[in-house]
């Protein structure tokens, strides 16, 4: 059968609108016989993310990003993306903006939530979240080492500073001195050091002759305690301990007054008549050695004796 020119013109025509139609879907990423649902996220930043990113749940592929454009004044962005109609989730669930690589790239992964709620429709948009990328948690990590870095820094240069000013002249000087005095005094140390090796080298043959020496004392030593212990020691401090205590004992009872010396020692009337009757009897006894005649009358004759008259100045008188 042989066709017309306008008829292979027409369908010249209609091959190109077709062939039109698929080139732009796929541009557009969209396939043109496809019962994927439509789905919407809003996201105020969306990092690079480019229409055709692959959209994967549970790593994944179930769908594309169709487009993204301003939603508002505000510079929110709205993201366009098709879900696999296979895959049935909850409208409650979440689509996560993530990085795909170290060196950039953004993706979309949907993170399905089944808690019985209504499933999602085509149309519907999702709750979204973004995940930190390696960059952005590198920056918040490192700001604020790096502001600590640049505090030590400026402390560092203030000590500087200080210490330049305090460093003057004349304390630099100063401390040249100190240190060319500790470098002496390390010389000398130095000296010393060797003069005792040296003292210790010579005397060395010495020196072991009285660690010997004291060792032999040492040891003398501890058979004389053996000695000790073995002569009955032991017995002789237990003995005189038990004594100390049985005069523990009598000095005790003296103190609460009993036997003859407690009450000698804590009668105060008694202690009173002693000293009285010392006292008298020795006024006796100077009376009797002044006045012999007053208590030993003899007469050899038969004379009688005169009465003894008592001096004025008679201590004796005072007692009658």
């Amino acid at each position: 059968m042989k066709l017309s020119r306008e008829i292979k013109t027409g369908i010249i025509v209609i091959g190109g609108i077709l062939l039109f139609i698929l080139g732009f879907s796929y541009l557009k990423s969209t396939p043109l016989f496809d019962n994927s649902k439509t789905l919407y996220a809003v996201y105020p930043d969306v990092g690079g993310l480019q229409a055709g990113t692959v959209v994967s749940i549970n790593g994944f592929g179930v769908g594309k990003v169709n487009d993204i454009k301003f939603k508002d004044t505000k510079g929110n962005l709205v993201v366009t993306f098709t879900v696999s109609s296979d895959f049935q989730f909850s409208k409650n669930s979440t689509v996560e903006l993530y990085d795909t690589g170290i060196i950039g790239g953004k993706g979309l992964q949907i993170t399905p939530v089944f808690d019985g709620a209504e499933t999602v429709r085509s149309g519907d948009t999702l709750s979204t979240e973004t995940r930190p990328g390696l960059t952005e948690l590198a920056q918040e990590k490192l700001t604020p080492l790096f502001k600590k870095f640049e505090s030590a820094v400026s402390d560092a240069d203030s000590v500087l500073i200080n210490v330049n000013q305090v460093l003057d002249t004349k304390t630099k000087k100063d401390l040249q001195t100190a240190i060319n005095g500790l470098s002496e005094l390390m010389a000398s140390l130095n000296g010393s050091a060797k003069v005792l090796n040296d003292i210790l080298a010579n005397n060395e043959q010495k020196l072991d002759s009285s660690l010997s020496n004291f060792e032999t004392l040492t040891y003398n030593f501890a058979k004389l305690s053996d000695t000790l212990n073995n002569a009955g020691l032991g017995r002789t401090f237990a003995s005189l301990e038990t004594t100390m205590a049985n005069l523990d004992k009598v000095i005790s009872k003296i103190e609460q007054g009993d036997g003859t010396l407690g009450k000698l020692m804590n009668d105060k009337e008694l202690y009173s008549n002693l000293t009285d009757a010392s006292r008298e009897l020795d006024l006796l006894l100077q009376d009797f050695r002044l006045n012999p005649k007053r208590y030993v009358n003899v007469s050899v004759f038969g004379k009688k004796q005169k009465e003894y008259e008592v001096p004025e100045d008679d201590p004796a008188a005072k007692i009658e």
